[in-house]
This record gives C-alpha cells, sequence and structure tokens, in this order.
C-alpha cells in the first residue's frame, strides 16, 4: 500500500472515531468533569466542532498529499457532513438505547423466584 493509501486509511479511522467520542465520554470538551454530565445538545455542539477539527486534519493531508487545497462545492460539504453523522451513529446508539438496555438486563426482575 502506497504512503497516501494509508493516510487515507488513518483518516477515515480518525473520523470514525472522533464522531464516537462526544457520546462515549461524560466530560466537557473532554477535559473539564460536569457534575450534572452533558445535556444532547452540547454532545451535538462537542460533534460539530469534532467535525471541523478532522475537516482541518483532512486539509492539512490533502495540501500535504498534493501540494494544493482544492475548491470545494457545498455537495462535498453537505456529504461529508452526512458522512461524519453516519460514523457517529454506534456511539449515539450505544448512549441513548444500548446502555438501557444492558443495565435492564442485569436488574434482576422483582417477580421471578430462583428454583
Amino acid at each position: 500500500m502506497s504512503q497516501g493509501g494509508s493516510y487515507i486509511w488513518i483518516y477515515i479511522v480518525l473520523a470514525i472515531v472522533a464522531a464516537n467520542l462526544p457520546w462515549l465520554s461524560d466530560r466537557l470538551f473532554f477535559v473539564v468533569r460536569s457534575a450534572k454530565g452533558k445535556s444532547g445538545w452540547f454532545r451535538l455542539l462537542e460533534w460539530g466542532v469534532l467535525y471541523f477539527v478532522v475537516g482541518a486534519v483532512g486539509l492539512g493531508l490533502e495540501r500535504r498529499m498534493t501540494g494544493e487545497i482544492y475548491h470545494q462545492d457545498w455537495v462535498f460539504y453537505a456529504v461529508t457532513v452526512s458522512l461524519f453523522l453516519v460514523f457517529a451513529l454506534p456511539g449515539f446508539i450505544y448512549r441513548y438505547d444500548l446502555r438501557r438496555q444492558l443495565r435492564a438486563r442485569r436488574r434482576p426482575d422483582a417477580g421471578e423466584t430462583s428454583v
């Protein structure tokens, strides 16, 4: 695999991890501990900030690999936001659905008796 191919795969893994971080951490911007926890709106704000951070890394890689940064239309950004949203789906599902179901399975039901 060429060096450019390695950069692309590392970048995709970085994007997947960054898209899921807001839903996996209870710290505000991954630094400050919150006594109440984060709201859903704050998680979306973090997700948006991480979208721009990953985009800046992508611009840097593009500049390094090609020597210039190419102009993109709005369609490119609509697709990248959508892709970043799809990348965030596992973390979102874990935060708002899967954790609740896993907790419910661990809790023994009061109506059942052991024989």
